[in-house]
């Protein structure tokens, strides 16, 4: 039998080395009797190519974590490593340059800019970046091939939420960080913003994590991490990633 090149080898995810190694990962904020701990020893490993869902209740620590992870916010004690890097000891001009070439943000809020259109918004990035996808390559991946000439106020509330999923996956980022993107939307229009997330996780291979409350989108994931009180409680591998579609809605 000839030899299997390395790159065509698939490898279980435990195999692979991690885009993100997490350590008794902790941010205390405040001092004194005033002080608030919003994460308290948190350890993980995330993948490429994983799909990764944050469930919990408002406070758990889902938004302080994806902080730490997009390099928006330092810890106050433990390991926070980017592919080997730490992350946690950066300076402010390294993350900015980790925040714009390797990480890809989505909020509640689309943030476009209302007098450019799809297109522009999604333009203002990859003409920043060292590689990016074009404009126009990333809205087609996300369903907007014949809408990128549209301003904003002529888009609707899932339209301008794929506008800026286009727009954080054109710079073709190692990491996809999700806030809960769906949060704003009806049932109807979250699928459409979830499945434009879901195909750009599986054609580009970037990890993707997802901040929700709603427990219903776990089964999309590969590994489901449910935070409480600042520390993760659970750990939930899914056998098989479920689609969008299939989610019970």
């Amino acid at each position: 039998m000839p030899p299997v090149e390395p790159s065509s080898l698939v490898l279980p995810a435990v195999e692979r080395e991690p885009v993100f190694q997490v350590r008794d990962l902790a941010r205390i904020y405040g001092e004194g009797t005033a002080a608030v701990t919003a994460l308290r020893g948190v350890d993980l490993d995330l993948f490429p190519g994983e799909l990764i869902v944050l469930l919990g209740a408002s406070g758990s620590g889902k938004s302080t974590l994806l902080n730490q992870l997009g390099g928006l916010d330092s810890p106050t004690r433990g390991t926070l490593l980017y592919r080997g890097w730490n992350l946690g000891a950066a300076d402010e001009a390294d993350l900015t340059r980790f925040r714009r070439d390797a990480v890809g943000f989505v909020f509640q809020a689309y943030n476009l800019i209302p007098s450019l259109t799809a297109r522009e918004n999604v333009a203002l990035i990859t003409e920043i970046c060292r590689d990016p996808m074009a404009p126009e390559e990333a809205l087609t991946l996300v369903g907007l091939g014949e809408r990128m000439d549209h301003f904003p106020a002529q888009l609707s509330g899932g339209e301008q939420q794929r506008v800026a999923i286009a727009r954080a996956i054109a710079k073709r980022p190692a990491v996809l960080l999700c806030d809960e993107p769906t949060g704003a939307l009806d049932v109807r229009t979250g699928i459409t913003v979830l499945e434009a997330i879901e195909r750009s996780n599986r054609e580009l291979g970037t990890l993707a994590v997802i901040i929700t409350h709603n427990a219903i989108l776990a089964d999309m994931a590969d590994r489901v991490f449910t935070l409480s009180d600042g520390r993760i409680v659970n750990e939930r591998t899914n056998a098989r990633r479920g689609s969008v579609s299939e989610l019970a809605w």
